[in-house]
């Protein structure tokens, strides 16, 4: 139960991008384990088949839903942890100047438009013409958050373990060439996605400093679903007659305290990011799951 409590916890006070990582994880895990378990009886079933975008334009006239479900699913687990661990570096360079929301919508936005890239190069370029693969992986996605964040500020200098101090525009121009390297060795279609979430990172960003929301759609449509299913309650009218009194000094410490809960609310999600969940004591525990209600 504590176990499960402390789950709960994480996930309220988390933010976009845990969230997101969390259901790649549970996505990529839970459908290997139950369908691992039902090979034993010698039940093979291909979910990948379901949720991979395909390179054939016309599956997606049985599976739409993969233009997006392609961007939770991974082939392995190297594949995951690789994707997971840019995906955590990336979405922190972003949320130092971006919402959650925006997050959110470069993150669904920017796989939409790696997965089409995807599913045109295969019409566009001879060589990938007579070929039908199948295509899943969050990168795209990723590439998309991590050159929007190198878009806004390529002058940001991230420490890496080998090379000291590097700006960021110079890993973003590392893992283009990668990709670019790699396209005629194998997964063309795969590089030729991560350019595309690339190229759609940079172009939301150029399009946001022009007031331009090139993702904007997404979180309207989302607010729109939302909201039919979480209609707000309306109350009934009622007139209340109620002398004038001035303000106190009661309201003005109510302010305070509020300042100072988010305060420590703070300096415990500090204590999480240099230290992990492990290291606070159970009364930070409690505080957070309370202040979390």
């Amino acid at each position: 139960m504590k176990i499960l409590e402390d789950l709960k916890l994480l996930n309220r006070i988390g933010g976009a991008s845990n969230k997101i990582i969390y259901w790649n994880v549970g996505l990529f895990a839970i459908p290997y384990i139950v369908f691992g378990l039902l090979s034993l009886f010698n039940i093979q079933i291909d979910f990948l088949k379901y949720v991979s975008l395909s390179s054939n334009p016309i599956d997606l006239l049985w599976k739409p839903w993969s233009l997006f479900t392609y961007a939770f699913f991974h082939s392995g687990f190297f594949h995951i942890l690789f994707n997971m661990l840019i995906l955590n570096f990336s979405s922190r360079l972003f949320l130092n100047y971006f919402s959650q929301k925006q997050f959110l919508s470069l993150y669904f936005v920017g796989s939409l438009f790696a997965g089409i890239i995807y599913i045109l190069s295969y019409f566009l370029f001879p060589s990938l013409a007579h070929l039908q693969v199948s295509l899943v992986g969050a990168s795209g996605a990723i590439m998309a958050i991590l050159f929007a964040a190198a878009t806004y500020s390529p002058l940001t200098e991230i420490r890496l373990f080998l090379f000291g101090n590097v700006k960021l525009w110079h890993i973003a121009l590392a893992l283009i060439v990668i990709d670019l390297v790699q396209l005629p060795l194998e997964n063309t279609g795969g590089h030729l996605a991560h350019l595309g979430g690339a190229l759609f990172g940079y172009l939301y960003i150029k399009q946001l400093q022009n007031g331009n929301d090139l993702a904007g759609w997404f979180t309207k449509i989302v607010a729109t679903f939302v909201n039919l299913f979480n209609p707000k309650k309306k109350t009934p009218f009622k007139k209340i007659h109620k002398n004038y009194v001035a303000p106190t000094p009661k309201t003005a410490s109510k302010i305070v305290t509020k300042d100072k809960n988010q305060q420590q609310i703070d300096e415990i999600l500090d204590k999480i990011s240099q230290s992990g969940y492990d290291s606070l004591s159970q009364e930070d525990k409690a505080f957070l799951f309370k202040a979390g209600k």
